[in-house]
């Protein structure tokens, strides 16, 4: 479903996107990747391969199902794109940011795969800039969709019912 959509305009710069978010997601990511590697040995407990499994699998069903959802409006940057309209159902319904939970979800998911708590640090640390960048990104769509708020006060950012 969707409320509204953006006026088309100049394409804004690089600054103005947000874009420095997405040089330091970038490094977050890549960090939870090779951190484990370097770091870990992958398990065979079929506990930890259970809980792994689990939680990569959600993490890529989140994520499936937030590009999905968002087709034509997806992007890395914090700002909307223009002409892009507010994507308020299928996985939206549950959580603002599926995407962002989706890659929480990959990143501690490889780091319990690999037995590696240094691992786990990356991940921690994309867990707080996540919710600083959704901050981010909720101002510029309260600026921008007018029944952006009335969403937000219904629908938990990252943990349905939660948080």
């Amino acid at each position: 479903m969707t409320l509204t959509s953006r006026a088309s305009r100049p394409s804004p710069s690089f600054h103005a996107k947000g874009g420095w978010w997405v040089v330091v997601q970038f490094f977050i990511m890549a960090a939870w990747i090779m951190v484990p590697l370097q770091t870990g040995s992958l398990t065979s407990d079929p506990l930890l391969l259970g809980a792994a499994g689990v939680l990569l699998l959600s993490g890529a069903v989140c994520g499936i199902a937030g590009v999905a959802a968002l087709k034509g409006s997806r992007t890395p940057f914090p700002r909307p794109r223009d002409g892009a309209v507010l994507i308020t159902g299928g996985i939206y319904r549950l959580m603002r940011h599926p995407l962002y939970t989706s890659l929480l979800l990959l990143a501690f998911g490889w780091a319990l795969l690999w037995q590696s708590p240094a691992g786990a640090l990356p991940a921690l640390l994309q867990t707080v800039f996540f919710d600083a960048k959704a901050r981010c990104e909720e101002r510029f769509l309260r600026g921008v969709f007018p029944g952006y708020a009335d969403y937000a006060a219904r629908v938990k950012r990252f943990i349905p019912g939660v948080y």
